[in-house]
């Protein structure tokens, strides 16, 4: 596992991280979790990323569980804060930040959070009031360093702009060989304010994994037979991707393999985020760091995608 520093925060983060969206606390059992953080923690990866809302504080809780005979010292913790936890606790506000960021730690077990993150940005709270409060949070000891999810531009401008509050350190975008649209605007600013890319949905929710073919239904069991996988689930893209194959094969390395890899050859990047629900799948995602691929390659990569990129 190689790893990078995270913005400029000092943090060495692996360059594969573990999320829990839609499997910790919820899709699976918990010795199967169980066995996919050992797994992770053997292969080099050091970063857990959570957020509250993730089964409404399930996949905290069961972290806090499974994590509890660990080293603190020897993993990154991040979770995130802003979807609704209930009728009324959502947003950015001073009171939510500090709600919600208690809850976080006790579900957590943990007297800290190592990167606590704006789920997505609070129109009805003023900015000001956000960033004083996640200020007052590194401040009190029970955060080390701050980032968002899915900001614009213009907000991320404008949090930097703020007098006498904290800076953030990263970035969440989603990010793929796919879905692009972070590279024009984001990577960019983030870049000149020294603030890491921490991506998610770096495989598109499988489909680059190659295991969806044009014309025919998903195969039991897969995410796109249980649930809507988003735009890029339709027999262009899939045939498209099917075209990475031989590409990845002359490689020796899995379709996974070759996503991650493109990802991780973007030097804005700091980390890709994967989701898995069996040790399998972490030790062969993990494999992807450090991969190099060269100008022919990534050639080959964007002849095959062509025209199904979202850029």
């Amino acid at each position: 596992m190689q790893y990078r520093e995270l913005g400029h925060s000092g943090l060495r983060v692996s360059e594969i991280s573990l999320g829990s969206w839609l499997t910790y606390g919820t899709a699976i059992e918990r010795q199967q979790a169980q066995a996919c953080l050992d797994a992770a923690f053997d292969h080099g990866i050091n970063l857990i990323d959570t957020a509250n809302m993730y089964g409404k504080g399930a996949a905290e809780s069961l972290l806090g569980e499974l994590l509890v005979n660990r080293p603190r010292s020897t993993y990154l913790l991040a979770t995130k804060v802003y979807y609704p936890m209930s009728d009324t606790d959502r947003g950015l506000s001073r009171s939510q930040i500090e709600k919600q960021l208690d809850a976080s730690l006790t579900r957590l077990n943990t007297d800290y959070i190592d990167l606590y993150q704006c789920h997505r940005y609070d129109e009805n709270t003023p900015l000001e009031e956000t960033m004083k409060a996640l200020t007052r949070a590194i401040r009190s000891g029970k955060v080390r360093h701050i980032g968002f999810s899915e900001w614009s531009r213009s907000q991320i401008r404008a949090a930097n702009k703020l007098q006498g509050v904290a800076r953030f350190t990263s970035s969440q975008p989603r990010y793929s060989m796919l879905y692009r649209k972070p590279e024009r605007k984001i990577f960019p600013l983030c870049d000149d304010l020294k603030i890491g890319q921490i991506v998610w949905s770096p495989l598109s929710q499988g489909i680059l994994t190659g295991k969806y073919f044009p014309g025919e239904a998903p195969p039991a069991g897969t995410r796109a037979s249980q649930r809507k996988v988003g735009r890029f689930f339709d027999d262009p893209v899939l045939s498209a991707v099917q075209k990475l194959k031989p590409i990845a094969s002359h490689l020796g390395l899995t379709m996974s393999q070759l996503a991650l890899a493109w990802i991780l050859q973007n030097k804005s990047v700091t980390s890709a985020i994967i989701g898995a629900t069996s040790p399998k799948q972490i030790e062969e995602n993990a494999a992807s760091s450090g991969v190099k691929l060269d100008a022919d390659t990534t050639a080959l990569i964007e002849k095959a995608l062509g025209e199904t990129v979202r850029r």
